[in-house]
């Protein structure tokens, strides 16, 4: 297992082709921050997958969809029940992927966000940023056993997700043959090439099948297809996301919404993106924000990349 410290990469000697976007957003409520979130982010270059939960109302939906008439390069996928903490999150994901690999259009990153997130950059920045960084994929990975043994029986135990939750019976079973648990967060930017691979290559069907009855599997089972298999792209130990987390109850974290008191936290690193956010709980630290918009990214930070031919060899 190999750990390479990276600084800020190296200007290249030409300017590489500008990069475009598949973002695919998550909505369930707050149709107003979405529109706010989906403004924000628009450029008519890049395209828009929007996920509406099969929970959300009719009213919200109809929202949505007339806001969305109005911007080309825009999509609404069929919804998906999501339950938390279920397998229904990861394949709400996969679809979004598959969908965006069908379409006749080009696009070069793939960016999943909540309706309750929000960028701390511009599109021109961020654009420009993952151009200079074409080929990475930005994801949160650690070793399961290692870093979180306390979330192990997420995926020793045999979970049945139902429609409003999760079936109260559960037993032990065995785990995944030479394979590595790998664990991190929900959030990601990968590249076309890495979703083709999670979506085409065939290998991520066992992962497919076994995490389909585990614990919140959307925060672990990208990481561990990606770092079990033959796929050979960049891995970088980085979301990107500006998060702080708090806890819920025995068995999980929960992002803490932002107010006015959390911006310097939101303004330092080299982070794009940051959630959540609660206009009812504060509507005003987007608008501070927003002042800092064309800032250029903090560029000495220093990132942990994983390749994963070394964990591989």
């Amino acid at each position: 297992m190999t750990y390479l410290n990276q600084s800020a990469r190296s200007n290249r000697s030409t300017t590489p082709t500008q990069v475009n976007i598949a973002y695919f957003i998550l909505v369930h409520r707050f149709p107003e921050q979405f529109k706010r979130l989906f403004k924000a982010i628009y450029h008519a270059e890049n395209h828009y997958l929007i996920h509406l939960d099969k929970k959300t109302s009719i009213e919200i939906y109809n929202e949505v969809k007339n806001f969305l008439a109005d911007f080309p390069n825009t999509y609404i996928l069929e919804s998906e029940n999501v339950v938390w903490g279920g397998y229904s999150m990861v394949q709400a994901e996969l679809n979004g992927m598959k969908y965006l690999l069908t379409l006749n259009i080009r696009w070069d990153f793939f960016i999943n966000l909540s309706g309750q997130d929000y960028p701390l950059k511009s599109q021109k920045i961020i654009r420009q940023y993952l151009t200079q960084n074409k080929g990475s994929n930005f994801i949160k990975i650690a070793d399961q056993f290692v870093v979180r043994p306390e979330t192990m029986n997420r995926i020793e135990n045999h979970f049945t997700e139902t429609e409003n939750g999760f079936s109260k019976l559960t037993y032990k079973r065995a785990y995944l043959k030479d394979v590595v648990p790998y664990i991190g967060g929900q959030w990601m930017i990968l590249t076309r090439t890495c979703c083709e691979f999670i979506c085409n290559s065939g290998e991520a069907q066992k992962f497919e099948d076994y995490y389909l009855n585990t614990l919140i599997a959307d925060e672990s089972f990208f990481q561990t297809v990606l770092m079990n298999t033959s796929f050979e792209g960049i891995l970088i130990n980085d979301d990107k996301r500006a998060i702080i987390w708090i806890p819920d109850g025995d068995i999980k974290l929960r992002p803490k919404t932002f107010t006015e008191e959390d911006l310097d936290f939101l303004l330092e690193g080299d982070n794009l993106f940051a959630r959540k956010f609660d206009d009812n709980i504060d509507n005003q630290v987007i608008d501070n924000i927003k002042l800092y918009f064309h800032s250029p990214l903090n560029e000495m930070e220093t990132v942990l990349e994983y390749a994963t031919e070394s964990y591989l060899a």
